[in-house]
């Protein structure tokens, strides 16, 4: 056997249409486009999404509502009874403090204390931002909370 001796297997391959070459083809005449009409027209038929001259579903649906603000701060959120169960007492929680305990994961977050639990010890805050619940639980546990909140 040699390489001019290949062939495709039988029935794998199929002959391209040849339209328009005579009507014993069965493909000639209108090249089985049928007769008249804008599908028989060369470069006729209708857009993608064209619904008959009706107004399309894409311009019938709403636009989405509202906007994303480039100058939202998200804030990561550590509760009070967080700090109760990680901390001991006279510790300064800060955001590297934070991440050594493994509240938080990155030292780049922004953290915003809440109230939400209860707090005995006394701790000092120093973090982005503490909401008034959470600093009345602090200083009445005998805390203090600093600046930058």
């Amino acid at each position: 056997m040699e390489l001019k001796d290949l062939k495709p297997a039988a029935g794998s391959r199929h002959a391209k249409k040849r339209v328009g070459r005579g009507i014993g083809s069965g493909l000639g005449k209108t090249s089985g486009r049928g007769m008249n009409g804008q599908m028989s027209r060369a470069g006729g038929g209708k857009r993608a999404g064209f619904e008959g001259g009706q107004t399309p579903l894409a311009r019938r649906l709403p636009k989405l509502p509202g906007f994303n603000n480039i100058n939202r701060v998200e804030y990561v959120p550590v509760n009070v009874s967080r700090l109760e169960e990680k901390y001991k007492a006279g510790e300064t929680v800060d955001i590297d403090s934070l991440v050594k305990y493994g509240i938080i994961k990155n030292t780049n977050a922004v953290v915003k204390v809440l109230g939400n639990g209860d707090i005995k010890k006394k701790l000092t805050v120093k973090v982005d931002k503490v909401s008034a619940s959470a600093q009345k639980k602090i200083e009445a546990a005998g805390g203090k909370v600093e600046e930058p909140c």
